[in-house]
């Protein structure tokens, strides 16, 4: 991918680190940015990494959309008839799917603002860190709007009951309160907690295998919608492919051999 201008990329120790660069906006979501991130995505997938971490510039996560760069894209239908608007707003939709569904790990680092479509992305990850500092908030229907690609995401993360009563009401949490409702995993309080709890977390991460966690994801998902019935066979199968492949015969000899398998080394 081209250079990107509204994020920051770093790999370490096979981990991707994202970080969303526009601190004078606290890292509000603007058209350029969501592009970004989507091949920040695509690239990482593509290179074999072991999974990828979100977090913001200058003490803050994403403060939602950015309203005034959505702005001139709302102005007036495209050349394709299409509303420039319902196509924007897609267009996040395809990236919070995008993280929601990769087979990476993906954790979030969470400080200062995470609200509208910051709150949609800390939802999709698969593990959730927050600093004490995060504050989360649903602004979209003050603002006369509404939170229309991340409402699946925050009903399946919170549960419909918290979802509907945040996204009619607009509601702040603070740090302690997204832990009782489970939106994050942890609250760390200073940096230094924070970039222990991070590497704790990778650490676990590196422990399994990376197909073995892609196969898992996706099974999971599934597992959202779906009778636990109607995927026995589905799944039995996904099991037997794992037991048959590299991974497995490596995972199975390590296991024997009382070491690390040769992922967890690497």
């Amino acid at each position: 991918m081209s250079a990107p201008e509204t994020i920051l990329i770093e790999t370490r120790a096979g981990v991707r680190h994202v970080t969303l660069n526009r601190p004078e906006t606290r890292n509000a979501m603007s058209l350029a940015m969501v592009d970004e991130l989507l091949a920040a995505l695509k690239s990482a997938e593509s290179d074999g990494v072991r999974a990828i971490v979100l977090k913001g510039a200058g003490g803050h996560f994403c403060s939602g959309g950015d309203v005034k760069d959505m702005g001139a894209a709302y102005a007036g239908p495209g050349p394709d008839g299409q509303d420039p608007a319902a196509k924007v707003n897609a267009q996040f939709g395809h990236l919070c799917k995008a993280y929601a569904e990769t087979g990476l790990p993906v954790i979030v680092v969470l400080e200062g603002a995470v609200m509208g479509g910051g709150f949609g992305l800390a939802c999709v990850a698969d593990v959730a860190l927050a600093r004490e500092t995060a504050l989360f908030r649903l602004p979209e229907t003050g603002l006369g709007l509404v939170p229309a690609q991340i409402a699946p995401f925050l009903v399946e993360r919170l549960g419909y009951s918290e979802a509907r009563r945040l996204a009619v009401t607009g509601g702040k949490i603070d740090a302690l309160g997204a832990l009782r409702l489970r939106l994050v995993h942890g609250v760390h309080e200073g940096e230094d907690a924070m970039n222990t709890a991070l590497e704790s977390v990778l650490t676990d991460i590196r422990k399994g295998a990376p197909d073995a966690i892609a196969q898992t994801k996706r099974l999971m998902r599934r597992a959202r919608l779906h009778d636990a019935g109607s995927l026995i066979d589905d799944a039995a199968k996904v099991f037997a492919a794992a037991v048959r492949s590299e991974e497995g015969a490596e995972g199975l000899s390590a296991f024997i051999e009382k070491r690390p398998a040769k992922w967890v080394q690497g």
